[in-house]
């Protein structure tokens, strides 16, 4: 089966959890709130998309191409970006909920996460290097053997980060960030 292309199109409070999102190439497309929840949203190639008030949750998305392709404020629980195609991979985040989600051993350097609920979120083994965490709320989020060298945390919360298991040179951190990286050794900090 061909594979078909759309270009500057915009899909617009589209329902994709039963009718699957038509497989393709999508460049300088928008979607506005559509739902692509517990859906597959595999195998497609993304490039210079912007996805707004989408729902994601615990989509598939598997195999899939996302170039320069921006997130704003969506829903996107549980998703494995891990299983996502690493070729050309460049994405941005801002005001989305990224709970549960994971990009366990991916290559994201430069990524900026705006303003995002990240809870739970595994970064483990992830090379973040140069990327930045504004206004962002990283609870109970997962630092295990991560490129954190030169990543902007000054303005994020709720971190745990132990420099001793993770790469952590000329990052960025507040005077008040300062208790995410001693949480481990359960001192008071008054």
């Amino acid at each position: 089966m061909a594979l078909t292309f759309w270009t500057e199109q915009e899909f617009i409070k589209k329902d994709y959890r039963q009718a699957k999102l038509p497989k393709g190439d999508y460049e300088n497309c928008r979607f506005v709130d559509c739902l692509f929840s517990e859906g597959y949203l595999d195998n497609q190639n993304f490039v210079e998309c912007t996805f707004e008030g989408c729902d994601f949750t615990n989509a598939n998305i598997s195999h899939s191409i996302f170039n320069t392709v921006s997130f704003v404020n969506c829903k996107m629980v549980g998703l494995r970006f891990e299983t996502c195609d690493p070729l050309l991979l460049s994405i941005h985040f801002e005001g989305c909920n990224l709970s549960l989600a994971s990009f366990y051993g991916m290559e994201l350097p430069q990524t900026v996460f705006t303003n995002c609920k990240m809870h739970q979120v595994d970064f483990s083994e992830t090379h973040l290097r140069g990327s930045s965490f504004p206004e962002t709320d990283l609870e109970n989020a997962i630092f295990d053997q991560t490129d954190l060298e030169q990543v902007d945390f000054v303005t994020a919360f709720n971190f745990n980060i132990d420099p001793s298991k993770n790469k952590v040179r000329k990052a960025k951190f507040s005077k008040e960030g300062l208790i995410g990286l001693l949480k481990k050794y359960d001192i008071a900090v008054t």
